[in-house]
């Protein structure tokens, strides 16, 4: 894992995920990307913007999510 993504809690937001009724499989088919994609991003071994950002946007809490600086405010979208 790199250190920009060394913040991410990815049991914070597959428990947000989870109480949000929110599966990978689904944010994946609805982003068009590979469920493995989505799966690494949250695990912190990708930083992919799309995810992030739909992750963002869904209202995940941000300090488990350790966005790049241009991903920081809604404004960035």
């Amino acid at each position: 894992m790199n250190s920009r993504n060394a913040a991410r809690s990815p049991r914070g937001i597959r428990s947000w995920l989870v109480g949000q009724g929110i599966r990978i499989v689904d944010l994946a088919v609805e982003l068009g990307v590979d469920p493995s994609l989505v799966a690494h991003t949250i695990r912190g071994q990708k930083n992919n913007r799309r995810v992030l950002r739909a992750l963002r946007d869904k209202g995940c809490p941000l300090e488990f999510l350790a966005l790049p600086p241009d991903l920081r405010g809604r404004e960035a979208a």
